[in-house]
């Protein structure tokens, strides 16, 4: 536990919180806190720990302490939706291969997902959000923004709220989840995964950099395996590293986000919590170092793209209709491609062979690409059986 720098916003052991204001609940575990009030903005980032597998373990007790995937057939090409704690021990991890995970931990347990099951407890979580504050941002079923920087009262301050939610959602949901209370969104994620599972850990105002400073690049957001590998051939591991570099380095590197990214490495993030927003849209696009023809080249760029689409909207329980392509040439003239489905599709298999269709397309003589994006839209809010096409039956 990093307890140690997780209290830095509570100050000492003067005052005692001995029930969490919200019900009443029992006294918390984390000891004599004292609360302290800030100007900053406080938010909240609330993570539940291996949603889908916490949620199997919790209604079929025989499956507590096993290795448990959540996911379709490897023979389907399912992935894995989630797995425990006890088979990611083995290396295994959300969206990677049921084949490839099965073969890491050959006695894992594979169980179909149960999403209505999901959605049920998550829109019970943003029920209890919504009692802390109005200003509830959901990123997918087990993850959400809240910004509690008006919050005043007897509810007390960000940190005491932040052990509210987490009382709350074990005794009302009987599942764990994670807490991070900083001053922006980025740093406040980052701090809910660092000491997940069944974390708390709070970043004080102005002590933003000094948090970040040791750990590795990898955890920043917009930082992906690619990008990490190019920053670590620069001599770049660490975030303190990657901000102090110059603003003329971070160009180079980032190009037209090269001021978000050196913000962010700084702690410094000004992304509101935005409330009641429906996405429209989800895409991922990359730029190549040097533009190509190469149709190999960027076959692979697509699937990769695919692969991580995918994964992004199943972490979000959502799936869509309308699969595009942005392609940008040399001469810098971008267009789009897109084709309509005839069911929701969610998984990378799916969204790469609509995606492949459309590139080939494009691949005609004489044309070089320089960037190269996948995306989906149409989305099918409030469906039947979201995510379901490809695992009925298992």
């Amino acid at each position: 536990m990093i307890l140690g720098s997780c209290f830095s916003w509570l100050i000492n052991e003067l005052e005692s919180v001995t029930s969490c204001p919200l019900d009443l609940y029992p006294s918390t575990r984390y000891g004599n806190l004292r609360i302290m009030n800030s100007v900053s903005r406080a938010i909240i980032h609330a993570d539940f720990d291996a949603f889908y597998a916490s949620v199997e373990q919790r209604d079929r007790p025989e499956l507590k302490g096993k290795a448990l995937l959540v996911g379709g057939k490897s023979e389907d090409r399912g992935v894995v939706a989630s797995a425990s704690y006890e088979a990611r021990a083995f290396g295994i991890r959300s969206a990677m291969p049921m084949g490839q995970a099965m073969r890491l931990c050959p006695h894992a347990i594979r169980i179909a997902p149960r999403f209505e099951a999901y959605k049920e407890i998550s829109l019970q979580a943003l029920h209890i959000f919504g009692e802390v504050t109005p200003l509830v941002e959901p990123i997918s079923l087990d993850e959400a923004y809240l910004d509690v920087t008006e919050v005043h009262g007897d509810l007390g301050g960000p940190a005491q709220l932040g052990l509210c939610i987490k009382e709350r959602i074990k005794e009302e949901l009987g599942l764990s989840i994670s807490v991070g209370v900083a001053s922006s969104k980025s740093v406040a994620k980052i701090a809910s995964d660092i000491d997940k599972p069944n974390g708390f850990v709070v970043v004080r105002p102005g002590t933003e950099s000094k948090f970040l400073s040791p750990l590795l690049v990898e955890v920043l957001w917009g930082v992906g395996p690619k990008t990490a590998q190019r920053l670590h051939d620069e001599g770049v591991h660490t975030i303190g590293e990657l901000s102090n570099r110059t603003a003329t380095w971070h160009e180079k590197i980032f190009g037209s986000n090269s001021n978000f990214m050196k913000n962010l490495s700084k702690g410094v993030d000004g992304r509101k919590v935005i409330v009641g927003r429906k996405r429209k849209s989800l895409s991922l696009e990359s730029t190549l170092r040097e533009s190509t023809s190469d149709p190999t080249i960027v076959r692979e760029l697509v699937i990769r793209l695919s692969q991580k689409l995918g994964r992004s909207l199943v972490n979000r329980g959502l799936s869509g209709r309308v699969v595009r392509i942005k392609l940008r040439m040399g001469d810098f003239v971008t267009f789009t491609r897109q084709e309509s489905q005839d069911h929701p599709i969610q998984y990378a298999a799916d969204i790469s062979e609509v995606a492949l269709r459309l590139t080939l397309r494009e691949m005609l003589p004489g044309r070089v690409f320089r960037l190269v994006g996948v995306g989906m839209t149409g989305f099918d809010y409030g469906s039947e059986g979201t995510v379901q096409g490809r695992l009925e039956g298992l």
